[in-house]
């Protein structure tokens, strides 16, 4: 189980990162000079109808959004930890994912929010973090 704090940890960790209160929903979100790549994420009143009209709710707990690599990684993501992340209408056709952060282990949350972070960091910061940092190797 992962909390907002665990986020804000390992985003801030990240180069070039600072925390921010989102303008028009009041959450936390962490960006690069690029962006958003994380966010604090509650649902609205819209998202509330549309996932009632679809037999479905929010989930309880708190929820971030997190950028992905376009649809494809968005999809994989959805299929192979559907009790992890999940979407809503408002998120069709845009390159994220929510994450439940009480579903959530430590190690995929590292890994997820690199990831977005990644995708809005400057290209030479990181190549740098990428050569400071590679990824572990299975032994097996």
């Amino acid at each position: 189980m992962a909390t907002l704090d665990d986020v804000r940890a390992i985003a801030l960790t990240l180069p070039d990162v600072e925390e921010r209160v989102e303008g028009h929903r009041g959450g936390a979100s962490w960006r690069t000079r690029a962006g958003m790549f994380v966010w604090e994420r509650g649902p609205t009143r819209r998202d509330d109808e549309q996932l009632a009209a679809l037999g479905e709710s929010w989930p309880a707990g708190a929820v971030v959004g997190v950028r992905t690599d376009g649809p494809q990684v968005k999809d994989a993501l959805l299929e192979t930890y559907p009790d992890v992340f999940f979407t809503i209408p408002h998120f069709d056709g845009y390159p994220a994912v929510l994450v439940r952060l009480e579903a959530i282990e430590p190690d995929l949350l590292r890994e997820v929010v690199t990831d977005a972070w990644l995708l809005r960091a400057p290209k030479r910061t990181a190549k740098e973090w990428l050569a400071a940092h590679p990824p572990a190797t299975d032994p097996g």
